[in-house]
């Protein structure tokens, strides 16, 4: 009892301070760091306020019409929905030059089925994702069973399969009045209805609600989370439990599932179905939306809204540029500026400590 209460006297002598840590104000800058590092779609939807803000101001009430707005939609749908696709690729720290290919092969696919061969439709549509999917996994397994970089696996596979477009089509287009004869169901995204004074198409709500769907799925999902996981350092994610190579095997193949429904997309849009368009910048323009969106090339890093406004601020530049009469370079310009623009603030971003 006695050693009880000597404990007690020696404790109430004691020093009763608490340790404590001098208050440093964060400054406004590392404020809007940590900001911008939570919230990765703040940067690219603000730079398209801004573009909007601009053109609008610089050419008047024709550029904020119903009309030039949806019409701005209806452009980027197709690289919209490729950006999709290549979102996923990239949050894994990865890259997919053949998406653009794979689109076009789809297509290919899905026309000479439904149109040479006379077979139904529906099961066109079904042999188009099908070839895409495909694609997709033979890309997933070089990379994730293989361990082959991947870009040189879709460097490789986007010269294999747009050979193998131009040998299987003859580079023959089949034309948009013998899709709309024989296979009309191949033009279902090309139609359109109002809403309001504005005039949507079929292709631009495919293109919003696969975005949201994937944004769902990323942000809410197991396995949205152990694809940012594996992006973000794929050997913790392993030691933590995450079947990293599964994960990167159903990246690669739901990309390239997602590259045909642009395939789908894209008959809507363009009417006919050529196999040349295999040589158009696709997969330039799906990685300048995703990269312009603030989706980090490092992987880990990004929202796929951010990919979506990325496609839209292209979409804006160039519509704004060309209702000026301006010179096409300056696009290709000003593209070029945003992209580096874009890579560099994704690096100090990277930078805050959480």
């Amino acid at each position: 009892m006695t050693g009880t209460q000597e404990f007690e006297r020696v404790l109430d002598g004691s020093d009763k301070s608490v340790a404590s840590f001098e208050h440093q104000d964060v400054s406004l800058i590392k404020r809007a760091q940590h900001f911008l590092h939570s919230t990765p779609a703040a940067v690219p939807l603000i730079v398209l306020v801004l573009a909007i803000i601009i053109f609008g101001a610089t050419i008047g009430g024709r550029f904020f019409s119903s009309y030039t707005l949806t019409l701005i939609l209806q452009q980027i749908a197709i690289v919209g929905i490729l950006g999709a696709a290549q979102t996923l690729v990239i949050l894994t720290a990865g890259i997919d030059l053949s998406i653009g290919v794979i689109m076009v092969i789809s297509a290919v696919i899905m026309g000479n089925v439904a149109i040479t061969y006379g077979i139904p439709t529906p099961i066109a549509v079904i042999g188009g994702l099908l070839v895409g999917g495909l694609c997709g996994l033979l890309n997933g397994f070089l990379v994730a069973y293989m361990k082959l970089p991947p870009f040189i696996v879709t460097l490789g596979t986007w010269n294999i399969v747009m050979a193998t477009n131009f040998i299987y089509s003859a580079n023959e287009t089949i034309r948009d009045t013998d899709v709309d004869e024989q296979a009309p169901l191949l033009h279902l995204f090309a139609m359109s209805f109002k809403a309001g004074t504005a005039v949507l198409t079929l292709g631009v709500i495919a293109m919003v609600l696969l975005v949201l769907v994937l944004w769902y799925v990323l942000n809410h999902t197991a396995w949205g989370r152990h694809v940012y996981a594996v992006g973000d350092d794929p050997e913790a994610a392993k030691l933590s439990g995450i079947q990293t190579k599964k994960v990167l095997l159903t990246v690669y193949t739901i990309s390239g599932v997602i590259a045909a429904f642009a395939a789908w997309v894209s008959i809507g849009r363009n009417g006919s179905i050529s196999p040349s368009s295999a040589v158009t910048d696709y997969n330039l323009q799906a990685i300048t939306a995703t990269v312009i969106g603030g989706i980090s090339l490092f992987g880990g890093r990004g929202s796929i809204l951010g990919t979506l406004f990325g496609a839209m601020i292209v979409g804006v530049v160039s519509m704004g540029l060309n209702m000026l009469g301006a010179d096409p370079q300056w696009k290709v310009l000003l593209t070029g500026v945003l992209i580096i623009a874009a890579v560099a603030i994704d690096q100090w971003i990277r930078k805050v400590s959480v």
